[in-house]
């Protein structure tokens, strides 16, 4: 290979993967948060799921992203084991659209098509447009490079041990090795599959040779997610072995078909002149032949799977070392995985200082020492907590954020600060409790009966927040101004008998400062949960614009 012929050769295929990956980009800053949207509310039905990983994966033309953003949200829990199996195969399907776009004939519009992307981007500054733009531009650049590549190869065909390398890949192991390598060290089968089909074109390599790379470079995908999953859950780990297994039986079925059919003469003879072509509807028919396969085994791939990799007890700091590692290459999905990690996490918080409330109401009424003890652990946890999300969030933000994520850790900034201080109330609670049991001093029913009210009062209010509460906001806002005006006139009310039963001696001062203080943490516990309601409202309205 001359200086020169390598030179374009490597030129091409520099314009060839910038037009993909700038495509790619373009194409999910236009349709990626709808998308993201759309996996989200994934359900269990089979054929969606398959129907949705080959749409999501057309569109961002990557099935590696797609698998990834999968991994993602089985281990962020949005989506079972059983639905990711769906999307992996649909994706498997999507990501030969690249193939087929290669593969047509229109490679004397590509530096029409640049022009047209690069042209509009000079005049016009909508951020929208420029990514369309950047979309048509991406396209055109794939196409220069897949002619610069083919060109450049094409003076191979003379040279008779470059044909000899060729002609070995029929050896389906050396070929399924050869294509796996080469996918998994650039991490992209649509590239791998494309700079295939440029030898192809130009003469290079047969399709009874190249079936068998293709074959491997379906399975040298799998890479991308394999590393994605390390320090994840053990479905996501699941999810990634699924991918796996589709691709080596999809590999193994038609290695065998190919051995004892003639089933690559058949693929010649649709596209006798198109040798691009040619790949590309073997690739698709691989795809699309193995998800008709194994769909209806899906369950029995899913069990398969937790078979392979049973359960483990994993350390948490696995899952903060994966939370790392994903959000800082801001992968597709990242921010909606980012979010829904940090309601969860808000949820666990919320659901401990829900705990306190109740019992450190309780201990006021029985004294009970262990009671207090325990509400002392769970408020160093729920402090940790705060600490761990406020870190958490820090970093979500220094992602490129759409305006409503941007809202969404915003507004969970405020609840957490909320919970926080429900815990802190819950405590100071506790430590009347505490001190009344020290100073050996007694409440009357009477006040015993208000606090057990206080306490029923709380446990509504703070129920009404558990569970998917974004979903619900307004509901759940107009419950909790109900339930923080119930708390002021309850407020409001034992403070007028606290001071009748002190005007009558019925109580001491001591006991009747320290319950005139409960009163006050018990009120201030509503206005936060009222804060935390609002936060959720703001979340599912989305950001407000600018007056």
């Amino acid at each position: 290979m001359g200086f020169e012929m390598a030179l374009s050769l490597l030129g091409g295929l520099a314009l060839f993967l910038y037009g993909m990956q700038m495509m790619s980009a373009n194409l999910e800053t236009v349709a990626g948060g709808r998308m993201k949207e759309i996996l989200e509310k994934l359900t269990a039905s089979r054929l969606r799921a398959v129907l949705v990983g080959l749409v999501i994966t057309a569109v961002i033309q990557s099935s590696s992203a797609t698998t990834v953003m999968v991994v993602g949200f089985v281990n962020a829990g949005l989506m079972t084991l059983g639905g990711a199996v769906g999307v992996i195969m649909g994706a498997n399907i999507g990501t030969t659209i690249t193939g087929q776009l290669v593969a047509l004939d229109i490679g004397a519009l590509a530096p029409l098509l640049a022009f047209a992307g690069v042209a509009p981007c000079l005049f016009i500054k909508n951020r929208r447009i420029q990514s369309i733009c950047g979309i048509v531009t991406g396209l055109g650049l794939l196409f220069i490079g897949m002619n610069m590549m083919s060109s450049a190869l094409t003076p191979l065909r003379d040279n008779e041990a470059f044909v000899g390398l060729m002609t070995r890949f029929s050896n389906p192991l050396l070929g399924i090795a050869v294509g796996a390598l080469f996918t998994a060290v650039i991490q992209s089968s649509s590239a791998s599959v494309g700079i295939l089909q440029a030898l192809a074109m130009g003469g290079l390599i047969d399709l009874g040779s190249a079936v068998y790379v293709l074959f491997g470079q379906n399975i040298g995908t799998c890479i991308t997610a394999v590393l994605a999953s390390v320090g994840t859950s053990r479905n996501a780990k699941r999810t990634t072995l699924i991918h796996l297994l589709f691709n080596i039986i999809g590999t193994v079925f038609f290695t065998v078909l190919c051995l004892t059919t003639p089933f690559t003469e058949l693929m010649v003879r649709l596209t006798p002149d198109n040798a691009a072509a040619q790949i590309a509807n073997t690739h698709t028919l691989f795809n699309v032949t193995t998800t008709l396969l194994l769909l209806p085994f899906a369950g029995a791939l899913a069990k398969l799977s937790t078979i392979l990799l049973p359960e483990r007890q994993q350390e948490e700091s696995d899952v903060d070392r994966w939370f790392d590692a994903f959000f800082k290459n801001n992968r597709l999905g990242a921010s909606t995985m980012a979010v829904e990690s940090l309601s969860r996490d808000v949820q666990t918080m919320l659901h401990m200082a829900s705990l306190n409330v109740s019992a450190a109401f309780e201990a006021v009424r029985n004294g009970c020492r262990e009671g207090i003890d325990a509400i002392e652990r769970r408020e160093e946890e729920i402090d940790l907590y705060n600490r761990h999300l406020s870190q958490k969030a820090s970093r979500v933000l220094a992602l490129e954020l759409d305006a409503k994520d941007v809202n969404s850790v915003q507004q969970i900034y405020t609840i957490t600060g909320n919970v926080e201080r429900i815990g802190d109330h819950a405590m100071n609670i506790a430590q009347y409790a505490q001190h009344l049991r020290d100073k050996n001093l007694k409440l009357s029913d009477a006040v015993l009966h208000e606090v057990a009210e206080m306490e029923d009062i709380c446990r509504q209010a703070l129920d009404a927040l558990s569970g998917d509460t974004r979903k619900q906001s307004e509901r759940i806002l107009g419950e909790e101004t109900v339930f923080e005006q119930r708390m002021d006139d309850t407020n409001r009310a034992f403070r007028d008998k606290q001071l009748q039963r002190l005007a009558s001696g019925s109580c001491s001062p001591e006991s009747a400062i320290l319950y005139s203080e409960m009163l006050t943490d018990y009120e201030r516990i509503g206005d936060h949960i009222l804060n935390i309601a609002e936060a959720y409202a703001k979340m599912s309205a989305g950001p407000q614009p600018l007056a």
